[in-house]
């Protein structure tokens, strides 16, 4: 990768979710624009701020699709990247925003 983009394996969302009242959101139902975790797969030399490897939230919309060993990955620039998730924290919630 060169300067700041990133190549990104998009995380897949399971199937269904559930509303913080318990109901069950089908899959198949159409919300708002909802940005979607990935995990960073090679970045360029001007990335200050991710990683390979970092877990990254963006998105879907503001993305090139690439096709590598039959593979499908997203090609962003790091300033479309929303925030960096770190397993770890030590305090805080883990996400740098």
């Amino acid at each position: 990768m060169l300067h700041d983009r990133l190549l990104v394996r998009e995380i897949p969302e399971k199937g269904e979710r559930r509303s913080s009242a318990g109901l069950v959101i089908p899959d198949t139902v159409k919300m708002a624009t909802r940005l979607v975790w990935g995990e960073v797969c090679g970045a360029g030399t001007g990335a200050r701020h991710v990683k390979t490897g970092d877990r990254v939230l963006f998105n879907p919309e503001d993305q090139s699709e690439v096709e590598l060993h039959a593979e499908r990955y997203l090609v962003l620039r790091e300033r479309d990247i929303h925030a960096v998730a770190n397993e770890a924290p030590e305090r805080g919630t883990g996400l740098y925003l």
